[in-house]
């Protein structure tokens, strides 16, 4: 396995600057991830508010119960120990829970918040444990209940799970049976090539689906099985347990909504100013807090001194809602912009992972911390790959083709290298053939029209009729030419299907069974190797 770095053009413009400048837009975050005065910063103070954070023991034993089912390595209970005491600091990473762990950026995002969690703790020497942030709270069913494999013919293939009937509630309120997991997991299994390892990999995609009653719970059990002996802790952010705790936070937000609502609008006015694009919305009025009714995930909005959901199912007032809060805090959750808050109330956060998208609408809720007594944690950009099979880096070589030829589309090359195959010319001879038809052609249907003009146009249509024939023709002998080639063509279209995927970057799509189908679970302990950078350069690992 080699690894090169392969810098990637576009992107999220305030994300590259925080990443490359970022002198130009430290006002809108926390500190620079890669200056240690930041990092020694940062630690000293979450040091001095311990406690204004919800207890760690109490925090220690929610996770502890729900690793307990999920994840519980002997490692993974080590990070729970340490997390419990006093002056251990934590990495997140975090996701939404996806089918078979969803796109392999997800895998590159917790290996991130690993390798990131072991350097800092060498750094500043005392313990900083990994832990990932599944949103299970989230209510996008159609953007995790799917997932994309090469198939055994080389073909982009989906797997989709059917969301059960039901109201919008979030992924992990959704029951999923044990029929629909045996569906996903045969269609897995018929796509997956025939491996010596795939016996293995079969066996630990059912055991995470057995007695998982949603998408969350099967995605912690295979998170906890690939990374759990990394001591990688989990946790869902539906987990009612969890919500208890939160209870005094989601008081904080309901209390100081209108001020968390100024400072989200004066920041996102400033990120504007600044010349960049806002990556998440900022509307007027806007709650930014979700309210579960009867099992449906509602936003709510403020009017006239209520808190209502757009249809008009709920309305409280701001008291009616802190009296549900303390009876009820399960029925309460987060959004993209009040997330960022909970996750630095909960766990004494000193940096957290991201991908660019995500660093760059986090820059809205900079404000807010202040506003609730906290502050912004440093952030790292996630690693980012893409994975060149050893077949496939011959047929590149072979070819001539650069991962930047791959990614800017190969079909002008492709058209190029057909045409070189063509040692008959038959390009050049078809297109003379008909420069030469029209030059004798052309000047006795101009003497045909001296004799009656009608001759003329019919002259001219017969003419095209010919040269449509001759086109036909030559379209009929490069269709044979390709014939010829079809063997080295498809070698082009599996190249362009593995490491561009209907035009996108190979983690954002393919999941990571295929792979470990192909080197088995020791591949992730290879991937695990690999240097931790923090740059943002995309890199290409060698197979």
């Amino acid at each position: 396995m080699n690894v090169a770095p392969e810098p990637l053009p576009g992107g999220s413009a305030l994300a590259r600057d925080y990443i490359d400048r970022y002198e130009s837009v430290g006002h809108l975050y926390g500190g620079d991830f890669r200056n240690e005065e930041s990092r020694r910063k940062r630690a000293e103070w979450l040091d001095g508010n311990e406690d204004q954070r919800a207890s760690r023991a109490e925090v220690a034993s929610v996770l502890r119960l729900y690793n307990e089912r999920h994840n519980s390595s002997p490692e993974v209970m080590a990070s729970l120990a340490l997390l419990e005491q006093p002056g251990t600091l934590v990495i997140t990473g975090g996701q939404q829970s996806g089918l078979f762990t969803g796109p392999l950026f997800v895998v590159y995002k917790a290996m991130t918040t690993i390798l990131a969690a072991r350097e800092a703790a060498a750094r500043l020497g005392r313990p900083v444990v990994p832990l990932f942030w599944i949103a299970g709270e989230d209510h996008d069913w159609d953007e995790v209940n799917h997932t994309y494999v090469l198939n055994r013919t080389g073909e982009i293939a989906k797997i989709k799970l059917d969301k059960p009937e039901g109201p919008r509630a979030s992924v992990s309120g959704i029951t999923v049976e044990e029929q629909s997991w045996q569906q996903v997991t045969e269609l897995l299994e018929g796509m997956l090539q025939e491996s010596e390892f795939k016996p293995q990999i079969m066996e630990f995609i059912r055991t995470s689906s057995d007695a998982a009653c949603s998408m969350s719970d099967a995605f912690a059990k295979l998170m906890g099985s690939l990374f759990g002996k990394f001591g990688l802790i989990l946790l869902d952010s539906a987990d009612p347990s969890l919500r208890r705790l939160e209870r005094p936070f989601f008081k904080a937000l309901i209390e100081r909504n209108d001020e968390l609502e100024a400072a989200y609008k004066d920041t996102a006015a400033n990120i504007i100013a600044a010349g960049y694009d806002l990556q998440a919305d900022v509307t007027p009025g806007n709650a930014n807090l979700f309210y579960i009714h009867e099992g449906a995930r509602l936003l709510l909005h403020k009017s006239e001194g209520r808190f209502s959901d757009r249809k008009g199912e709920v309305s409280f007032s701001r008291e009616e809602l802190l009296l549900i809060l303390d009876e009820h805090p399960e029925r309460f959750s987060n959004n993209v912009l009040t997330r960022p808050l909970m996750q630095d109330y909960i766990l004494p956060v000193l940096a957290t992972v991201l991908g660019q998208g995500e660093m760059a609408y986090w820059a809205i809720p900079r404000d807010a911390f202040h506003v609730v007594g906290g502050q912004m944690p440093l952030i790292l950009p996630r690693m980012s790959f893409t994975v060149i099979e050893g077949t496939l880096h011959k047929h590149m070589d072979k070819y001539g083709l650069s991962f930047a030829d791959v990614r800017s589309g190969l079909e002008g090359k492709r058209k190029e290298w057909l045409a070189a195959q063509d040692e008959l010319e038959l390009g050049r001879r078809f297109e003379e053939a008909k420069e030469a038809f029209s030059a004798m052609y052309e000047p006795l249907i101009e003497q045909l029209g001296n004799i009656q003009a009608g001759l003329l146009k019919l002259g001219n249509n017969n003419k095209e009729k010919i040269l449509d024939q001759i086109a036909f023709l030559q379209g009929k002998a490069m269709d044979a030419m390709e014939k010829q080639n079809e063997a080295a063509l498809r070698q082009w279209e599996r190249i362009e299907l593995s490491l561009m995927p209907a035009g996108k970057l190979q983690e954002r799509v393919y999941n990571i069974m295929y792979y470990l189908n192909r080197y088995g679970l020791s591949w992730l302990d290879e991937l695990m190797t690999i240097p931790a950078d923090y740059s943002g350069t995309h890199r290409i690992i060698y197979m």
